[in-house]
């Protein structure tokens, strides 16, 4: 199976060498890498560029954005700047990685036999480790059973089918919950341990404090789930703070009335399985 991963990239200089290593040492390495540099100020691009003279396999383009960080919309952008660049149609498998990640060596040979294993399955991954002192620990902030969005692998004919990623926060949750929708399945191999270097949330501004009871409110939630999903997030983050920011994040776009990124009877199916998740912890 052909693999092409799309690698959007901002102000990755601590990281990025790091990362690229660890995808030149493969034991099975990627047909295409795509470096997307998105108007970095670092040297992000010399170093991008120095692979991509070095390696045919990673190629290098230039998106030119703002440098306000939004969450969601600016790395979708730029993700799909990178995709505009390559043939769909010559790869099995498309991924979107970030720049700050340290792979084990067998990633993409564990990822291409899951894909190969289980024709149903639509998204894979491993789990994102973050560094605790001298430790690397599960990055607790979702669960292990789901491929978290600086890893994401997607079967080319699921990514069609959930009409690719939105441009929107979320689009890491909206992306499983559609897949499961049309049918695939998620997994997730959690003996693939990947060193997360900039661990999530960690550029996020106060201006984007609310984003994600935003997202929740896109993704339709309700009022009730969005809740139980808030409350669970700020006890894995030890934050009150951050229940109350989701909670005034969705009634702020309720109240202004955004758009969805999910239709109506998505929306059925995205409650009735999230609550069908709480009854099976519950019971």
């Amino acid at each position: 199976m052909r693999i092409c991963v799309i690698m959007p990239l901002y102000n990755e200089e601590l990281n990025l060498t790091k990362t690229l290593d660890s995808f030149v040492n493969q034991t099975h390495q990627v047909d295409k890498l795509v470096l997307v540099n998105d108007n970095s100020s670092d040297k992000t691009n010399f170093i991008a560029n120095s692979y991509s003279k070095k390696h045919d396999w990673i190629e290098l383009i230039q998106n030119h954005s703002t440098n306000e960080h939004k969450p969601g919309r600016k790395v979708i952008n730029a993700f799909y700047c990178g995709l505009k660049s390559v043939s769909q149609n010559d790869y099995d498998i498309i991924g979107k990685f970030d720049g700050d990640l340290v792979l084990p060596r067998i990633y993409f040979k564990r990822i291409q036999e899951i894909f190969s294993r289980n024709k149903f399955v639509g998204i894979a991954g491993g789990n994102l480790y973050i560094q605790n002192k001298n430790k690397w620990v599960f990055e607790n902030i979702s669960d292990k059973r789901k491929v978290r969005g600086p890893i994401k692998a997607y079967r080319k004919e699921c990514f069609k089918d959930i009409d690719g990623l939105k441009k929107s926060i979320g689009w890491d949750t909206v992306d499983e919950l559609l897949a499961q929708y049309h049918g695939w399945e998620i997994c997730t191999d959690e003996t693939l341990h990947v060193k997360h270097l900039k661990p999530t949330g960690k550029t996020y501004t106060k201006a984007s404090r609310y984003k994600q009871g935003e997202a929740f409110y896109k993704l339709r939630y309700g009022f009730v789930l969005t809740s139980i999903a808030s409350a669970k997030l700020s006890l894995k983050k030890k934050s009150f703070s951050y229940f109350i920011d989701c909670i005034r994040g969705y009634l702020k776009a309720k109240r202004s009335n955004i758009s969805p990124i999910v239709s109506e009877k998505e929306g059925v199916f995205i409650r009735k399985l999230r609550w069908n998740g709480i009854k099976k912890k519950i019971l």
